[in-house]
């Protein structure tokens, strides 16, 4: 993987009142193929998921899937006016949880940009949290 890219994620998780914020900056790839855009970065120790490597997919649809690909393997769905039940391994063991989302807002180019979206999640169909994902790509 050829990582010419400087991406950096805003991650904002809302939970029974508390708010939880994280935010990485690493490089990675940024490619468009087939009219979908693919960001992938490898996972770090400070991440928690230490061989992993995530790669975030907006379609020409606007869904947006995260694939968590190594030792720790997920997918997540986000489609605007859908919730899907997605697998995500937390590393500890797999869970199994709805995601709706509130927002997909894309402005990508061959070049680079951002991607914003928000979903609500739910484990066992019991509300869980509020997330938002902001994510910078641009050349380095």
């Amino acid at each position: 993987m050829k990582e010419d890219y400087l991406i950096r994620i805003k991650g904002v998780q809302e939970s029974e009142g508390e708010e939880n914020e994280v935010e990485l900056m690493t490089r990675g790839s940024f490619v468009q193929r087939g009219g979908s855009y693919y960001i992938t970065y490898r996972e770090t120790e400070a991440t928690g998921y230490d061989g992993c490597t995530t790669t975030v997919k907006l379609d020409k649809a606007g869904t947006v899937s995260m694939l968590r690909f190594g030792p720790a393997p997920s997918q997540l769905v986000i489609e605007k006016g859908r919730r899907h039940i997605c697998h995500y391994d937390t590393g500890h063991g797999a869970i199994t949880m709805g995601i709706a989302a509130d927002e997909i807002i894309a402005d990508l180019s061959d070049r680079g940009g951002s991607l914003r979206f928000s979903y609500n999640l739910d484990i066992n169909s019991s509300p869980f949290s509020k997330n938002t994902v902001n994510i910078t790509v641009r050349e380095a």
